[in-house]
């Protein structure tokens, strides 16, 4: 594989042969790697607590009609 250091990056490197631009600084790319993981866990811890508050929702909606049910049959 033929290989040219990319100018004002240290862990860059560009394929000749297919133009590609290569990171071949591992300690960024697992720290990048890292950075995405934890953010899909935040997406994904919001998306359940999300999910938790919209069935509080609900079941105070229901609790709320059965109070009414309640008051108009006294």
């Amino acid at each position: 594989m033929d290989r040219l250091k990319v100018e004002g990056y240290k862990g860059l490197e560009r394929d000749m042969n297919s133009k590609a631009i290569i990171n071949t600084n591992r300690s960024t790319y697992e720290s990048y790697m890292k950075s995405m993981e934890n953010k899909k866990i935040e997406r994904d811890q919001l998306r359940d607590t999300v999910r938790e508050i919209n069935t509080l929702k609900c079941e105070m909606h229901e609790i709320k009609s059965l109070l009414i049910q309640l008051m108009d049959k006294k």
